[in-house]
């Protein structure tokens, strides 16, 4: 088994992966102020019991990756390893400044080149969405990054006098009749509206289709309204990990 471990700017998720399946899963709160003692103590239940042969970990918090490898490797008995720019991806980056690629964003542009016909994009619903651009030979040419769906809710509550702070859900309709249905249909019908644009956007801008992979939290939400023929896999960064995993273990 492979312990992936994905640290994104709301939360940890660890995952254990054999032979491309996803086994299990578990998430805790990503916590800046943390050190390795206190990831210790909140990764120690999500792997009691776990034997693995090796782990790696991807990190958009620079400021607790380390905490975070070594609270892992301690209770697995392994030395992670670190998504950085030197990780061998399979990509050629044509991009000025490499080393800036956020690694969440490289782990689904690794998997997508591996797997999907190309030109692809993966729009990754997260706390940010990012949707990024493999062109054919798996060259990553870049993309886009935009709020995510519960940073736009979070938003909306901090600079406004009487919108109420809302959780990410299904809108049970389009034309909302009050703030909460008004505000959920804006978020998550306008994430959905918006991925389809700029797929558009981009395909016009390349002049070809282009094969589209939806991924990341906010992506159940958003599956069921895109109009751009897509493939939602909720472990597709995960995998991507993984494959990095093999790719790069000693």
């Amino acid at each position: 088994m492979i312990i992936v471990i994905d640290i994104g700017n709301s939360n940890v998720d660890l995952s254990g992966i054999r032979a491309g399946v996803v086994e299990f899963t578990g998430e805790i709160a990503t916590r800046r102020e943390w050190g390795t003692a206190e990831y210790t103590a909140a990764l120690a239940p999500l792997l009691e019991g776990v034997a693995c042969r090796g782990a790696i970990v991807s990190s958009v918090v620079p400021q607790v990756t380390q905490a975070v490898r070594d609270a892992a490797g301690a209770l697995l008995g392994v030395a992670p390893l670190v998504v950085t720019e030197q990780t061998k991806t399979g990509l050629t980056l044509d991009l000025p400044e490499k080393e800036r690629v956020g690694r969440d964003r490289l782990v689904d542009a690794a998997w997508a080149a591996a797997h999907y016909p190309l030109p692809a994009v993966t729009a990754d619903l997260g706390t940010a969405t990012t949707l990024n651009v493999i062109l054919p030979g798996g060259v990553f040419a870049g993309g886009i990054i935009c709020a995510g769906i519960q940073t736009c809710l979070n938003a909306l509550a901090q600079r406004t006098a009487q919108l109420p702070l809302l959780r990410v859900a299904h809108p049970q309709v389009l034309i909302g009749r009050n703030t909460e249905q008004c505000m959920l249909s804006g978020a998550v019908r306008g994430a959905a509206a918006m991925v389809d644009g700029l797929v558009a956007a981009i395909e016009a801008e390349l002049g070809t289709p282009v094969t589209l992979l939806l991924t990341g939290g906010g992506g159940k939400y958003v599956t069921a309204h895109l109009t751009h023929p897509h493939i939602f896999d909720p472990d597709l960064t995960r995998k991507g990990l993984a494959l990095l995993y093999e790719m790069n273990r000693p």
